[in-house]
Order: structure tokens, then C-alpha cells, then sequence
């Protein structure tokens, strides 16, 4: 038995078990030579796999293996000593936004939370290459909390934002360094279309019981996008056996999704209840701090990767600015740049920006009118419009009005004496004022500062 067996006994598997039990189970296994005269040995990403394999799939293998060779008579399996590199290419082609990438982190040692059958993680997906601000430092200190290992402190960890706040990447670290200080942990990292695509398969193929066992064994449960089992009643009975008996084992199991635990609709109430005893942690909508961060970090990595690069000064500040709803758009953006950039052999300056970005710059134009956010606001504090635009000056109306001036100012390109005439003729310096106040109450008042980040949710969604 030798190498161009192996891979005429692979081409007769695929075609025996189908092309996704292939993928899943016999793919990743290699090919480690003849163990002693008549036992072929081969090679599993883990002992959890190579388990599994043998007591499922042992049977075929050895069959399809004699039929090669008469002479062999069992299959030995073994771990595979560096796996992690083959583990940590996504599972598709990026996106265009997110190349190219330059000093990507050195792989992981390899461990369970990469190679049983989830999701591949993304190895630029780490702690050291997430960009921490204030709208995301609650959710990057529990994620490293929950990273440390060691007891459970909340179970789950839920993590919820809009789409390019973090949610994935914070989700990856947290195996990364799982798999880095923990080798031995089976953790599984899967979004929750697969766990819905694995549980059909098992219906669909009579193999409940492998399924059970094959999430019920795991140390760490990360489930991604959890909002996609919603209103899918079967799937979602086997996600709550799952994790019941989880929590039950005292296995961390961490979850995320684009909106709150009570605000996904069709979600059955007792999931809900689950997934709301742990921790929830909201990554808020990025400010201009960290996007600019965020900006800077990509840029450090050009400029290690190409000396030459060079971009104008204001360039990143204006980027920060516009682009504004997704980090992903604002890091393609700039992506973009430098390849432009490097093709036409100028410098990043402003004209380059309105040039290669016309797109980008039109659809982030910020649409949000004064009204909308004036009558946001009177709703949300329950007060008339009529009087948060009126002359009154009672601290139940003023507040409120002051608040909504400091979103006109966040969210338009209104002129400051344009948003004073909008509310009662007031002068600029009035709207000048209240801006200034509410950025001081925000860091002094955590209410206020929660209360604004839901109302630039609600007008941004």
C-alpha cells in the first residue's frame, strides 16, 4: 500500500459515502505509510477524529484498502503532527475588501477548535489584530475572559452587533487562543447554518445518535449567527437539548448574532431564556476614535509590508468620517486605495480618494434628515415634538433637545446654525453648547451614553 493507493481508495470513498461525508471525514485524513506489515497507517488531524473515523468509517476503509492490497488487515490511525496551516484557510475566497493581507499571525498549534467539522478559523481573526475602543472594550475583555479558560465564569457568552463590528473576529480569537493555551480542548467553532445543514444530514441519513455524540463531547460550543435557526422549530429543539446538556457538563459554550437574545424574532422563548442567562455583551456601532484606529492599524501593516507607502495627511481622518455604518466597507476602501495606489504609482491623497471611491463616498452619504431624528428622540423620551423644538427650558425637554442636536451633528452634514433654525430658530451657539454638553455627559453618564448609541441604531438601521 503506498501513496497512489491511497488516493485511487480516496476517489472510490467519495463516490461510496457522497461528497459531503468525503469532505468531512475522509479528506482530511493523510496517508502515513505501513505502521508494521499489514496495518496501514493514517494520519488524523485528532484523536476525537480519528475515533470517530474508525468506529464509522473503519469497516469501508479497510475494505476498499484490500481490494488494493490483500495483504492488508487492519488501519491504524494516528494524529497528524502539524495540521494547523491546512486549517486555517477559510473556507472560501475572500472578499475583495479584505485583501490583501500582509503579516498575517504565525499559525496556531493545532488542536481540536480547527479541525472537527466546523468552520475553518481565519488566522488573521486574533486578539493582537482587533482594534479595541470604547464602542467594543466590553466585548473584547469578556472575550479574552472567556479565552483564558480555566471555570466557566458565564455561560454562554453571547455577543450581538451589526454586521463589520467585530462579532467573527472576536469569535475566532477566542479559539485561536483556546487552541493556544489549551491544546487538548475539543472546541468546535461552526456558524449556525452548518449546525442546521449537520443536524438535516443526520435526519436525512439516520444518524442521530452520531450527531448527539459529536456535539455533546465538544469542551467549547461557538455558534455564529445564531439569529438563522430562528423560526426553524426542529432545529432549534436539538439546539436546546445541546445546550442544555452542555451547560449541564459545565462546557463554555459562546454565542453571537446581529441583534439581541429578545429582539430575534421567531426565536422560542425558552432558547431565548438560555441564551439571556449568561453574558450578553453588545458591540456598539464604531465612533470615530476607533475607526480611525482601525484605519491606522492597516496602514502599519502596508507601510511593514511596502517602506514606500505613502498617504496624505487628512486622508484617513475624512475616510473615518464618511464611512461610517461598516468596518468592512471602510477597510475595503482603503484597500482599494492602496491598490490604485500601487497601480497608477501615486500617493493616497484626497484626489485619489474621490477618484477610486465615488461609489463608496455616494453610498455612504449620510440620508438621515433632522425630522427623523427629532421625532426618534420625542418618542424615545415620550415628550411632544412640539415642545423639543419650543422655547421651554425645563430639564425634561431640554435634555431631549440637546440630544437630539448632538445626533443632527453625528449624523448630517447640516450646519450648525442650519440645525439651530430646525429647532425653534435657535442660534448656533446654542447647538454648539448642547453638543459640547452631551459629549461631556456621556462619559460622566452611562445611561445617556447607552440611551444615544440605541437612538444612532435605530436611525442608522
Amino acid at each position: 500500500m503506498n501513496q497512489e493507493h491511497w488516493g485511487v481508495v480516496q476517489d472510490r470513498l467519495c463516490k461510496t459515502l457522497g461528497e459531503n461525508n468525503y469532505k468531512t471525514w475522509i479528506e482530511p485524513l493523510e496517508f502515513g505509510g505501513m505502521a508494521e506489515e499489514g496495518v496501514v497507517c493514517l494520519l488524523a488531524p485528532t484523536g476525537f477524529f480519528g475515533t470517530y473515523v474508525s468506529q464509522n468509517y473503519g469497516d469501508v476503509l479497510l475494505a476498499q484498502m484490500s481490494v488494493m492490497d490483500h495483504g492488508i488487515r487492519r488501519v491504524q490511525f494516528d494524529v497528524a503532527a502539524s495540521q494547523a496551516a491546512a486549517q486555517t484557510k477559510p473556507s472560501a475566497a475572500p472578499h475583495a475588501e479584505d485583501a490583501p493581507v500582509e503579516n498575517e499571525p504565525a499559525a496556531a498549534p493545532a488542536s481540536d477548535s480547527d479541525v472537527l467539522p466546523g468552520a475553518p478559523l481565519d488566522k488573521r481573526f486574533t486578539f493582537d489584530s482587533f482594534v479595541v475602543g470604547k464602542p467594543n472594550e466590553l466585548a473584547h475583555a469578556a472575550a479574552r475572559r472567556v479565552a483564558e479558560g480555566g471555570p466557566v465564569t458565564f455561560n454562554p457568552l453571547f455577543l450581538y452587533g451589526g454586521v463589520g463590528l467585530g462579532k467573527t473576529h472576536l469569535m475566532h480569537a477566542i479559539a485561536w487562543e483556546l487552541s493556544r493555551l489549551s491544546p487538548d480542548l475539543n472546541v468546535l467553532y461552526l456558524s449556525a447554518e452548518q449546525f442546521m445543514y449537520r443536524f438535516v444530514q443526520a435526519l436525512r441519513e439516520r444518524r442521530m445518535m452520531d450527531f448527539k455524540q459529536l456535539f455533546r463531547s465538544v469542551d467549547v460550543l461557538m455558534v455564529d449567527d445564531v439569529q438563522f435557526i430562528a423560526g426553524k422549530d426542529s432545529t432549534q429543539e436539538e439546539f436546546f437539548h445541546t445546550f442544555n446538556a452542555l451547560v449541564d457538563q459545565n462546557k463554555q459554550i459562546i454565542i453571537s448574532a446581529d441583534r439581541a437574545p429578545d429582539e430575534i424574532k421567531d426565536l422560542e422563548n425558552r432558547i431565548r431564556s438560555r441564551l439571556q442567562q449568561g453574558l450578553v455583551v453588545d458591540l456598539h456601532p464604531t465612533d470615530y476614535e476607533l475607526r480611525l484606529g482601525i484605519l491606522q492599524s492597516k496602514v502599519d501593516t502596508y507601510r511593514a509590508q511596502y517602506p514606500d507607502f505613502k498617504i496624505e495627511d487628512g486622508v484617513l481622518e475624512f475616510l473615518s468620517h464618511r464611512i461610517s455604518t461598516n468596518v468592512r466597507v471602510l477597510e475595503g476602501a482603503l484597500t482599494r486605495l492602496f491598490a490604485f495606489s500601487s497601480l497608477v504609482g501615486k500617493p493616497i491623497d484626497m484626489d485619489l480618494v474621490h477618484d477610486s471611491l465615488a461609489d463608496v463616498l455616494r453610498a455612504s452619504e449620510r440620508k438621515i434628515s433632522i425630522e427623523e431624528i427629532q421625532r426618534k428622540v420625542a418618542e424615545h423620551y415620550n415628550i411632544r415634538l412640539s415642545d423639543m423644538i419650543g422655547p421651554k427650558r425645563l430639564r425634561t425637554f431640554a435634555r431631549p433637545r440637546q440630544i437630539a442636536m448632538y445626533l443632527c451633528k453625528q449624523l448630517t452634514r447640516r450646519s450648525l446654525p442650519e440645525i439651530g433654525r430646525r429647532f425653534g430658530g435657535r442660534d448656533h451657539t446654542t447647538v454648539m453648547h448642547g453638543v459640547k454638553r452631551i459629549e461631556e455627559l456621556r462619559n460622566q453618564d452611562g445611561q445617556i451614553d447607552e440611551d444615544i448609541e440605541m437612538l444612532r441604531r435605530a436611525l442608522e438601521a
